[in-house]
């Protein structure tokens, strides 16, 4: 009898900084659009990841967006980012609602080395699949956030790193005794992401 195993593909540095970075790019709209931050209106339905995906058609969104994975990517493959929060904040106060946290782990052999690694690009879109469908069932599992809001990207690397002049330093912007969600992760061999969203809970107020 035949036996079929399944196919590996080559993943490199650049290729699995790529894959990571254009992640995050579709994960900040998906979140955007669910979590109500930019209007509905201002989406666009695409295929990706073999599923409907949202992308924002705000100007300044897109560049910003654009912006941001190109500099994620060129982190990545360096093995200096270990950490991006998305972070989502009352318009009016500026009080910190939820945090969406992707923690990297990288495979230094492949930095330090120039190594390759297999894995199939068939399952790596299954696992981020996974992460996508739980961001856009959020609101099943998230408050509602009933106010306009506003949101800001951190990201947390090496300290050797030069940091870009249009990135400033920050407060990691906190959340007082947060609610937390721990979602699906997925690795390429190379990176590794870990997904949790830490949120407000209006309860422990009322206590």
């Amino acid at each position: 009898m035949a036996s079929k195993a399944a196919t590996k593909d080559i993943i490199t540095l650049r290729g699995s900084a790529a894959i990571v970075s254009e992640f995050f790019g579709y994960s900040a709209n998906s979140i955007l659009y669910n979590r109500g931050v930019y209007p509905e209106e201002s989406f666009v339905k695409v295929k990706k990841y073999g599923l409907p995906m949202l992308l924002t058609q705000d100007e300044g969104l897109k560049s910003f967006i654009a912006n941001l994975t190109a500099q994620l990517s060129e982190w990545l493959e360096s093995g200096k980012l270990q950490r991006v929060v998305l972070v989502i904040m009352s318009k009016a106060t500026n009080e910190v609602l939820e945090r969406w946290n992707f923690s990297i782990e990288t495979d230094r052999e492949v930095v330090e080395k120039g190594v390759s690694r297999e894995k199939s690009d068939k399952e790596i879109m299954r696992e981020i699949q996974a992460i996508m469908r739980q961001i856009a069932s959020s609101i099943t599992y998230l408050p509602c956030l009933d106010e306009p809001c506003v949101f800001d990207v951190l990201a947390y690397t090496d300290k050797d790193v030069a940091v870009p002049f249009t990135w400033i330093e920050s407060d990691p912007k906190l959340i007082a005794n947060p609610e937390i969600v721990k979602l699906h992760s997925f690795d390429t061999k190379i990176h590794k992401v870990d997904t949790l969203v830490s949120y407000k809970n209006d309860e422990w107020d009322e206590l």
